[in-house]
């Protein structure tokens, strides 16, 4: 029994240290699998916010090609708002998962920065509707637009901790008033 006490020592201190060893590295997993986790997330975050920005924008050229047509845009190829109609309303469609999936996975400022640019667009959809021809309304619009996307493309950015991006804006040709 005394060899028994004599090593009592040395076997607490194995399992001591084997049991800081086991929690050590539930912890490490731990803590690996939440950084993957919150990894995935915002993978799948910038996805949403990447896929919402895409249906908006192909409304939004859709209805810069109407407004061509009827001489409020510089765009190269007019399309007639006949034409656009049902390309708009395909837009539309898909433009309504993406923003349901932007609620649910967005950031509170994100989402209403993309009600505020989404607001734009809509008002660019029903003035090409209209038939309105008032380039000068029309470019104020466009720029509306503009400040709408560079909002919400900054608080993405914001959200998901990216750097500062540039706001890209393209010199176009201006439209002669009539």
């Amino acid at each position: 029994m005394s060899a028994f006490i004599q090593q009592l020592p040395a076997l607490i201190g194995v399992v001591i240290g084997a049991l800081g060893s086991y929690l050590a590295v539930v912890r490490s997993d731990g803590a690996r699998f939440r950084r993957e986790q919150a990894a995935r997330w915002e993978e799948r975050r910038l996805s949403v916010y990447a896929d919402y920005a895409s249906t908006l924008k192909k409304t939004v050229t859709l209805a810069c090609r109407a407004a061509s047509h009827l001489g409020n845009d510089p765009h190269p190829h007019p399309l007639s708002p006949e034409e656009a109609a049902p390309l708009l309303a395909e837009a539309t469609l898909a433009r309504d998962p993406a923003g349901e999936a932007l609620v649910l996975l967005g950031s509170p400022n994100v989402v209403e920065k993309a009600r505020a640019w989404v607001t734009v667009v809509l008002e660019m959809e029903q003035f090409q509707r209209d038939r309105t021809r008032d380039p000068a309304a029309w470019q104020a619009l466009v720029e509306r637009h503009r400040v709408g996307r560079d909002g919400y493309y900054a608080a993405v950015r914001d959200d998901l901790e990216l750097p500062p991006g540039l706001s890209v804006r393209w010199q176009f040709p201006t439209v002669d008033q009539p």
